[in-house]
């Protein structure tokens, strides 16, 4: 070949080969990490792929560490937040992480401020609220700009009970930062009621508002919740009824509680617990999780009024599925089946809400899905 005819080969390789993997950049899809319990064969928190066809990957295990039960992320994905579902001398563990890669790299633990924490979520100022289920309360910590949580800076105690035999005593199972705003709400499924506080930044204490809860459907055990995109709804799942129930503000800016509406189909006699729910982002299909009949629950919100219609049950080809998440594009759901140690996509039709399997892949008892 002559040198002329080779310098224009290597100019044009030397061109094609940034497209190229511009291209391999855009079809890999979306990492995400997953909580599990580590009371069997799992080490702690592993990294996957979500690939464009929804297909699954395996990558690595991310962190070694127990029971990270659930996982959550700063708002500029710098750092991971989990809990350690343990109870060591009356209490749990929260531990931050900084993310290099697929890898996370410990940087600090503290203690959750009760046994058995099982919910963490982060504000847009760090922030960190706690979850704590066998004791009963929130904990408030937060995290400094490298990344270090502090020690705990305040419990909110619950007290009361419900009408069941799970609800002998208070059972935080979830805790939430309103958008903009400095007022949470703590969802206990023990006292079967949503607690309603506000943060003091300046003092760093979580103080109550009035009224202070507000009481579900007796028997309900309210577990998580989700915001309609309005911000003028709420949809809480009830773990021991299997239902969800509409929350929204009066005319004096109060909550109250809606109409509920049933999980699962008509007929359907098994015993059941609902888990996790979560809403597109358009506000047009609210999902939720039902242990027992194993399936995701679809439904279509009315605009008008938020009210819920169930127009499906899919199943999550495994057992419990405690944890699921949609993609960042919303074009496939994830569900985590703890019994069955299995991780499950799902395609999502965007104009009718409906979910048809895609694939699924191993994974050591998975109950947190987290997308970055």
């Amino acid at each position: 070949m002559k040198p002329i005819l080779i310098i224009i080969a290597v100019l044009t390789l030397a061109a094609c080969q940034p497209n190229d993997k511009k291209v391999n950049q855009e079809n890999q899809g979306f990492g995400f990490y997953v909580g599990t319990y580590t009371d069997t064969i799992s080490q702690g928190i592993y990294r996957y792929l979500l690939l464009n066809d929804g297909t699954l990957k395996r990558i690595s295990l991310a962190a070694k560490t127990v029971n990270p039960s659930f996982l959550t992320m700063t708002a500029d994905k710098k750092y991971l937040v989990a809990v350690n579902e343990i109870n060591k001398d009356g209490a749990g563990t929260v531990e931050s992480y900084l993310i290099t890669g697929d890898s996370l790299s410990i940087i600090s633990r503290s203690s959750s401020g009760g046994a058995h924490p099982c919910f963490v979520s982060v504000n847009d100022a760090n922030f960190v609220l706690v979850a704590n289920y066998t004791g009963g309360n929130m904990g408030l910590l937060r995290l400094n700009d490298k990344g270090e949580l502090t020690n705990l800076l305040d419990v909110e105690q619950h007290t009361g009970h419900g009408t069941t035999e799970r609800q002998q005593s208070p059972h935080v199972h979830s805790a939430w930062f309103l958008k903009n705003s400095n007022k949470i709400i703590s969802v206990d499924l023990g006292t079967n009621e949503l607690w309603f506080s506000k943060l003091d930044a300046i003092e760093q204490k979580l103080k109550s508002l009035n009224p202070p809860t507000l009481k579900m459907n007796d028997g309900a055990g309210p577990r998580h919740l989700t915001f309609h995109p309005n911000r003028k709804w709420i949809y809480v799942i009830n773990e021991l009824d299997f239902t969800v129930t509409m929350i929204k503000k009066n005319d004096d800016g109060k909550y109250e509680k809606g109409n509920s509406v049933s999980s699962l189909p008509v007929g359907f006699t098994e015993p059941n617990t609902s888990a996790d729910i979560h809403i597109s982002s358009d506000g047009k299909f609210l999902y939720a999780s039902n242990r027992g009949h194993n399936s995701i629950a679809i439904f279509e919100v009315n605009s008008t009024d938020g009210s819920l219609k169930l127009i499906a049950n899919e199943s999550t080809r495994g057992k419990a599925p405690r944890n699921f998440s949609l993609s960042p594009d919303e074009n496939y759901l994830l569900v985590a089946n703890q019994l069955t140690s299995n991780i499950v996509s799902f395609k999502r039709d965007k104009n009718t809400g409906l979910l048809s399997y895609a694939a699924q892949i191993d994974a050591p008892t998975p109950v947190c899905i987290l997308f970055n």
